[in-house]
């Protein structure tokens, strides 16, 4: 019996179709009807009802799912502890940052903390909210460097994952500047004349945050363009294509160029706050030093 059978095993199980649990998989559905196949020899009975529907669990394949759903949690489970274990003494110290952090607040924030105390090997990971988020429940980084605003929701549970603040940030609406250089756009925008919007995409962290505070009956706006990265909407909205909500972070350098300008008065800001997260289930010396650290300094 193979691992790879048990997780091909839940997967028909949730897609009820081989072709999709198949892709799922990333294997031929020949390949994979034949583990499937595999798998019910080494049980000794069916576990799924083949039909033009798809498939469906028998009653033997219902008792056998909790089973191995648990066999596999536990695991993953002693994989990553085993791995905490044998990485504990080792000086990499792996971080998750978004995107729009990685190459503004991290490189300062970070070479602040080597001056203060060692931190051995570095490895960072940038990735959207939604990827990095995936990265430390999965047990593989120490910490998650993001935006953060209380109204907005995280998957993490505090008693996981502690966190603590290490920086401010704002989100300003910013658009180009015409000729005379005064923004292409005004907030609020009217009925009949909406302003172009720039959108974040479910995938960011900074798209969660505007949609728990930003009040959308305050302004009159149509969705010209969507993107998880801060980046493109930046450059989209330097451009003149728009109004986007940009950390100041981020834009910081572009206002100071005139090359975007404030759409909106600071009503329309929506201050955030940069937290680190960490994760207790990945955890090495260099981690809990710099944890104790930050603990000790506040930050």
């Amino acid at each position: 019996m193979e691992l790879d059978w048990l997780k091909d095993f839940l997967a028909l199980a949730e897609q009820k179709t081989f072709s999709r649990a198949a892709e799922v998989r990333h294997v031929s559905q020949p390949a994979f009807s034949r583990r499937i196949r595999a798998l019910e020899e080494w049980v000794g009975t069916s576990l799924f009802v083949r039909g033009a529907q798809g498939a469906t669990l028998t009653p033997a394949g219902a008792r056998f799912e909790p089973a191995v759903q648990n066999l596999i949690r536990d695991l993953d489970r002693a994989r990553r502890d085993t791995k905490a274990v044998g990485a504990y003494d080792t000086a990499t110290l792996s971080i998750a940052a978004t995107h729009a952090l990685s190459f503004t607040f991290f490189p300062n924030w970070i070479r602040g903390l080597m001056q203060q105390q060692a931190l051995g090997t570095l490895n960072l990971i940038s990735d959207s909210m939604e990827a990095c988020e995936q990265i430390l429940l999965a047990g593989e980084v120490h910490f998650l460097l993001c935006h953060h605003h209380p109204d907005a929701p995280t998957r993490f549970e505090a008693e996981r994952f502690p966190s603590a603040p290490v920086g401010d940030d704002v989100l300003v609406p910013l658009c180009a500047a015409d000729p005379d250089g005064r923004p292409m756009w005004r907030l609020p925008g009217t009925a009949n004349a909406p302003v172009p919007f720039l959108a974040y995409s479910q995938a960011s962290g900074l798209g969660r945050i505007l949609a728990a505070c930003q009040d959308r009956t305050r302004t009159h706006m149509t969705t010209a363009l969507t993107s998880h990265l801060a980046a493109t909407l930046m450059t989209m909205a330097r451009d003149g294509h728009g109004i986007a909500w940009l950390p100041q972070t981020l834009a910081d350098e572009h206002q100071g160029r005139s090359q975007l300008v404030r759409a909106g008065p600071p009503e329309f800001d929506v201050p955030i706050e940069i937290r680190l997260f960490r994760s207790l289930d990945c955890r090495n010396r260099t981690a809990d030093k710099l944890w104790d650290h930050l603990s000790r300094s506040g930050t």
